[in-house]
């Protein structure tokens, strides 16, 4: 058992009852819960995840549609998930889990949260609804500041799950939980709980740090949102400086007119290959850049590129006719074109 002076008793006004400081589990539910990294070594960087994230960026926009996806163009505010020592560590959690909730667009409902010793940051039982039933490891009872993050993650699992939206395998789906919640404006509070102190290390999450700063660059962009200054953690603040350099890399891109000289001329010889009359073979692709010409239709009709959206990653055809605009059919980004 925990430290029993955090017990309380629930007002008896209170919309929403928390429970007694005891682990509470569902039977025949299965938990889903969000990765805690802590120590000295461990935590991952870079972009080894950036396929799965780009196909769960996709994905959102596909089963949301640009409509649903632009109702979420305020993140969670700091403000909403603020945490003191004063304040009741069972009631915080559960106002913290309240502005998440209404983050994601949830039903409101009774929220259940407790406290145990356990080797993930917290679990979360995916039911039909509409209560909401999180385990937080007991560790948080003691560092508060991160209870929204992880909270940010369960959540986001329930809302895909009455969303209907999953990949394939525990790992995937993990990558499009962290996704989701970066990207519909809570999830900024997982990359904030990544710090490292001298020996001290901690990080929230199956994103890469950086992985998260890419993310919340690529809602930046859609919402023209910073949220930067939100970042109480300075390694964050780096790893968002280093995901935003790399989601730009994705405007750089040729067809794109702001594609740099070096992938310009890639793209011209791949383009001169494509045209060669004596070609037989099927499209031509550009490695690294993700476009590929596509041979024309019938006689007389163009040659056609087809590349990735740099919002939302489907894929655009177009047809090679020097510089145009071409709008995204799925995130209706318009695009500049050198074709």
């Amino acid at each position: 058992m925990g430290d029993q002076s955090d017990k309380g008793q629930h007002p008896a006004n209170s919309p929403t009852p928390y429970a007694p400081y005891a682990p509470y589990r569902r039977p025949g539910r299965r938990p889903y819960s969000v990765r805690m990294t802590t120590g000295g070594s461990g935590i991952a960087h870079g972009f080894p995840h950036l396929d799965t994230v780009r196909a769960a960026l996709a994905a959102l926009f596909r089963r949301l549609s640009h409509d649903t996806v632009s109702t979420f163009p305020t993140s969670v505010l700091p403000v909403d998930v603020a945490f003191d020592d004063t304040e009741d560590v069972h009631l915080g959690a559960q106002r913290i889990a309240r502005a998440v909730v209404h983050q994601l667009h949830l039903p409101d409902a009774r929220i259940v949260i407790t406290f145990r010793e356990m080797e993930h940051a917290a679990t979360v039982e995916l039911t039909a609804g509409p209560e909401y039933f999180v385990e937080l490891n007991d560790r948080f009872r003691r560092h508060r500041k991160d209870i929204g993050a992880a909270l940010a993650h369960e959540v986001t699992h329930v809302w895909l799950h009455r969303l209907d939206l999953s990949f394939p395998g525990t790992r995937d789906n993990e990558i499009l939980t962290d996704t989701a919640a970066a990207y519909l404006g809570a999830g900024w509070l997982l990359l904030d709980a990544y710090r490292e102190h001298g020996p001290f290390s901690q990080k929230l999450g199956y994103l890469t740090p950086e992985e998260f700063g890419y993310v919340l660059a690529k809602r930046a962009d859609f919402f023209d949102e910073d949220p930067a200054p939100w970042f109480t953690s300075p390694q964050a603040y780096d790893a968002y400086t280093a995901g935003r350099a790399r989601a730009r890399q994705d405007a750089r891109r040729p067809p794109l007119a702001g594609a740099g000289w070096a992938a310009r001329l890639r793209y011209a010889k791949d383009r001169r290959a494509a045209q060669d009359p004596r070609r037989t073979a099927g499209p031509v692709a550009g490695p690294g850049d993700g476009y590929a010409f596509e041979p024309a239709a019938g006689t007389g009709a163009p040659l056609r590129v087809s590349f990735p959206c740099p919002t939302c990653w489907q894929r655009i055809r177009v047809p090679v006719r020097g510089h145009l605009q071409a709008r995204c059919g799925l995130c209706k980004t318009l695009l500049d074109c050198d074709t």
